[in-house]
């Protein structure tokens, strides 16, 4: 399972976004030419990328000559799933399709794993519904997977029992 350049960049981008504007102590707008240069990404698709950003209402876009992105809300409450969703991008861990009647193998049996992989789906969703883009530009997700992570040792004394 990977994450595909559409939802690492736009991620990227808001972030650099955010993070300008917490650096300059300024909400104003940040040009995508800059973005760009910043995190190495084509200009031509960061436009389209925030095409989408746009419409889902994560940015709003100023013309002119200090025109660029702003982020409509505090960074604070920019959930990276809000992101990875407006810009189309579907993190599917298993190999079918939700909801339909045809599993995993291509019949309508699933695969041995398929329960490890759909709730890894749903891990990783609730991971990303609970990061901010304050959280990445301040360095706080490190560690955030781990919280409510099992005690491994806890978890297989019992069983040597």
């Amino acid at each position: 399972m990977k994450l595909t350049t559409k939802g690492r960049y736009a991620v990227s981008a808001l972030a650099d976004i955010a993070a300008t504007g917490a650096a300059t102590g300024s909400e104003g707008p940040v040009a995508l030419s800059d973005v760009a240069l910043r995190q190495g990404i084509s200009l031509s698709y960061l436009e389209q990328l925030f095409a989408k950003l746009r419409r889902a209402g994560l940015v709003d876009s100023v013309r002119g000559v200090a025109g660029g992105y702003a982020l409509t809300a505090p960074a604070a409450e920019i959930r990276v799933a809000d992101i990875v969703a407006a810009v189309d991008e579907e993190i599917r861990t298993t190999a079918c399709a939700a909801g339909s009647s045809i599993g995993c193998q291509g019949t309508t049996a699933r695969c041995l794993t398929h329960d490890l992989w759909d709730e890894l789906g749903r891990q990783i969703e609730v991971f990303l519904n609970a990061v901010t883009l304050e959280d990445i530009i301040e360095r706080r997700v490190a560690g955030m997977a781990s919280v409510n992570a099992p005690n491994r040792e806890e978890r297989f004394a019992g069983a040597a029992e």
